[in-house]
C-alpha cells in the first residue's frame, strides 16, 4: 500500500483519522500502532512477523546495553544489535547480488553455478535498518536513553508514515515526542496541506514524467537517439525528484497531523551549485545520517587528506549500494563520490569564478550523467546512454511525446528552480514554515486549495493503473 492509491486515501487514511482522533490521549500511541502493522501486512504479510519479532529482540538488547556498567558488555551488546540488524539487511537486499555475482565467476572459470532460491526483499528494510541503528547507536553514545515501553519502540520503528520510504527519522529529534506530543488545530490543518502538496507532487508530476522516462528508457537504448535519451533522461531526472520529495512531504504531513515533526528530507537540489551542495539538500536525512553515522567515525575530516578523501568516497560506494544491490548503484555512488573529492580539490573554487547560475547548470548536468547509472539496469546501456547523449550527429527534434509531457516539464522546471530567486524562496518557507497559519484567512485559502487538489489527485488515481514509486523498493 502506498500513499498515492486510491485504497490509502479513500479507506485507510479515513479509518485511520477517525479512529485517532476517537482514541483517548493514552491510547492514541497504541491506535499508531495498530494501523501500522496493518498497513505493513497488506503490502508484506511475509515478513510482518519477521521484522516484528527482530524488533521486539532489538528491543531488549538496548535495554541491556542501557542498564550494563562495564564498557565491553556495552560494546558487545551494541555489536550484536548492529549485527543482527545489518545481518537482515544484507541477506534479505544482498543475498541475491551476491550468489549472481559468484556464479557468473564461476560460469567464467568452467565450474558448476551454485542453485539457490531467490530471496524476496521486505519493503522498507533499508528505512528500517537506519532506524534500528541510530537507536542503540544513540542509547550507546548516551545521547538519549532507551524507550521504557516496547510498544513504543515498535511505534518508533515501524509507524507507516515513514517507514516505508522515510525519511529517516534519528531516535533522539522524536523520543520526546513519543511518550508526550502537542496536537492542535495548527498542526493538523499544517499537516493536512504538506500531505496535499507532497500528493500532487507525485500524482500530478511525477506520474507524468515516468510515463514519459518509460515509454523512452524501457526501449533498447541502441535504437534511441541522442534527443530521445536526453528527454527520457530529463524526464526521469524530474521524475525521480518529485516522486520522492513528494512522498516525503507526505510523511512528513502524517506526522504532522499526530503531532509529530519529522526532518524536511529536500531542500531544492536542483539549484545547488556543485555536487557537495547536492547532497546537502538531496536526501538530507541520509546525507546527515551517512556524515554521523559512518564518515565520522571512520574519521571524517581529522584525518589525513588522502584518507579524508578516501572515506568520502567509500561513504558514497556504500551509500550507492545502499539503494539497490546492482553494480550501477556502486557505480552511482562511486561517480558521487569522485565529485565529492573533486569539490575539495579545485571543483568549488572553479564553479564559483563562473558564477550562480552557469555553475547550477553544470551541476544539473552533472546529476543528470549520474542518474543514467541510477535508471538503467545495464552498465552497457548507461555507457551507451551516456555516449548518445553527447553525439550531436544524433539530434533529432522530431519526437513525439504523450500528452502533458511538455506542460508538465515546464512545470516542473519551474518549481525545482523557483527557490533558487528570493521570492521562490521566501514562499517556499511560507508554506513549508506553517507561515500561512498566522492569518485565518490565509488559512482557509490553503486548506481549500490543498482539498481541491486532493479531489483532482484521487480523481486521476481512479482513472488510472500507473502510478509507479522508485523508492518503494528500497
Amino acid at each position: 500500500m502506498v500513499f498515492s492509491s486510491t485504497l490509502f486515501l479513500l479507506y485507510f487514511l479515513p479509518a485511520f483519522l477517525v479512529c485517532y482522533t476517537l482514541t483517548p490521549k493514552k491510547g492514541k500511541n497504541y491506535t499508531i500502532l495498530l494501523f501500522s502493522l496493518l498497513f505493513y501486512a497488506w503490502g508484506a504479510p511475509k515478513f510482518i512477523f519477521l521484522l516484528v519479532g527482530s524488533t521486539i529482540i532489538d528491543f531488549y538488547i538496548v535495554q541491556s546495553l542501557h542498564r550494563a556498567t562495564v564498557k565491553k558488555k556495552k560494546k558487545l551488546l551494541l555489536a550484536c544489535s548492529i549485527i543482527m540488524n545489518v545481518g537482515l539487511l544484507v541477506y534479505f537486499k544482498y543475498a541475491n547480488f551476491f550468489v549472481e555475482n559468484v556464479n557468473e565467476l564461476l560460469g567464467f572459470v568452467g565450474a558448476e553455478p551454485f542453485s539457490w532460491t531467490a530471496v524476496l526483499l521486505p519493503i522498507g528494510i533499508s528505512f528500517y535498518t537506519f532506524q534500528t541503528l541510530t537507536y542503540s547507536i544513540d542509547v550507546y553514545r548516551g545521547i538519549h536513553k532507551p524507550l521504557d515501553k516496547l510498544t513504543d519502540y515498535l511505534l518508533y520503528i515501524m509507524s507507516f508514515p515513514q517507514m516505508i520510504a522515510g525519511p529517516i527519522v534519528r531516535f533522539n529529534s522524536i523520543a520526546d515526542d513519543i511518550i508526550s506530543r502537542e496536537e492542535n488545530y495548527r498542526t493538523k490543518v499544517h499537516g493536512f496541506v504538506q500531505f496535499c502538496l507532497g500528493l500532487a507532487k507525485k500524482v500530478l508530476i511525477a506520474n507524468v514524467m515516468a510515463e514519459q522516462a518509460d515509454l523512452i528508457l524501457n526501449q533498447p537504448i541502441a535504437e534511441l537517439n541522442s534527443s530521445a535519451v536526453w528527454i527520457g533522461m530529463l524526464a526521469y531526472t524530474f521524475q525521480i525528484y518529485f516522486d520522492f520529495s513528494g512522498y516525503s512531504d507526505m510523511a512528513i504531513g502524517l506526522g504532522r497531523m499526530m503531532g509529530f515533526t519529522f526532518p524536511e528530507n529536500f531542500n531544492s537540489p536542483y539549484i545547488a551549485k556543485n555536487i557537495s551542495e547536492f547532497w546537502r539538500r538531496w536526501h538530507i536525512t541520509l546525507g546527515s545520517w551517512m556524515r554521523d553515522y559512518l564518515y565520522i567515525p571512520l574519521g571524517g575530516n581529522r584525518a589525513s587528506k588522502f584518507r579524508v578523501y578516501l572515506n568520502l568516497w567509500l561513504v558514497f560506494l556504500i551509500s550507492g549500494l545502499w539503494h539497490g544491490a546492482s553494480w550501477n548503484f556502486i557505480i552511482w555512488g562511486a561517480f558521487h563520490g569522485v565529485f565529492l573529492i573533486l569539490d575539495r580539490l579545485f571543483l568549488v573554487k572553479w564553479l564559483d569564478t563562473l558564477g550562480t547560475w552557469p555553475s547550477r547548470f553544470i551541476t544539473f548536468l552533472i546529476v543528470v550523467i549520474g542518474w543514467v547509472f541510477f535508471r538503467l539496469e545495464s552498465f552497457n546501456d548507461a555507457t551507451l546512454a551516456i555516449k548518445k547523449m553527447f553525439s550531436i550527429t544524433e539530434l533529432n527534434t522530431n519526437l513525439s511525446t504523450i500528452p502533458l509531457f511538455k506542460t508538465m516539464l515546464v512545470i516542473a522546471i519551474f518549481f525545482a528552480v523557483f527557490s533558487g530567486f528570493k521570492k521562490g524562496k521566501a514562499a517556499e518557507n511560507y508554506l513549508y514554515n506553517g507561515t500561512f497559519l498566522r492569518n485565518k484567512s490565509t488559512s482557509i485559502a490553503f486548506v481549500f486549495a490543498a482539498t481541491l487538489s486532493l479531489l483532482i489527485c484521487v480523481s486521476i488515481l481512479s482513472g488510472s493503473n500507473f502510478n509507479p514509486f522508485i523508492y518503494f523498493r528500497f
